[in-house]
């Protein structure tokens, strides 16, 4: 895999593809989880979203790893290092809780009865793990801006 885009690093721009499309999948599982009109209108997009989400975390953390071994280390980059590590397991609950969500909704579709209780604990799962998974893109997000730009020298910039 090349390790630029025109002269651009590729990890900034998969990350912001990332930041977007996590963000969304989590919000269409949650809306998909607790509120049965969007649950039947989205069908399977919460999946579709999800996995793409669940694609980039692995693009992301590669292009990352590469970038690594072209900027000065820093315990500020190691520690967003650590938190990206970290966001694998959460997307894969969520792409889980997804899946699980939308074939529950499709048998009640096609005349399969589900139990209440069944429908209840796919529905805590799926906040489980859309916190989870937001949470730690926020961390991530965040550890990442502060180890790009902590270092930076901003008092030759002008303010307005």
């Amino acid at each position: 895999m090349p390790n630029d885009f025109y002269g651009l690093p590729l990890h900034p721009l998969i990350v912001h593809a990332t930041v977007v499309m996590i963000p969304l999948a989590a919000l269409t599982v949650l809306l998909s989880a607790l509120w049965p009109l969007f649950r039947a209108w989205a069908g399977p997009l919460p999946v579709g979203i999800s996995l793409i989400g669940l694609v980039l975390v692995p693009l992301s953390t590669s292009t990352g790893e590469t970038l690594e071994k072209h900027v000065a280390p820093s315990a500020l980059l190691e520690k967003h290092t650590q938190l990206a590590d970290g966001l694998l397991p959460w997307m894969i609950g969520l792409f889980a809780v997804s899946v699980i969500g939308y074939a529950i909704h499709w048998r009640s579709q096609h005349g399969h009865s589900m139990q209440k209780a069944v429908t209840v604990v796919v529905a805590v799962l799926a906040v489980v793990a859309v916190v989870g998974t937001t949470v730690q893109v926020a961390r991530i997000g965040h550890s990442g801006a502060k180890a790009a730009w902590d270092d930076t020298d901003m008092s030759s910039v002008t303010r307005p």
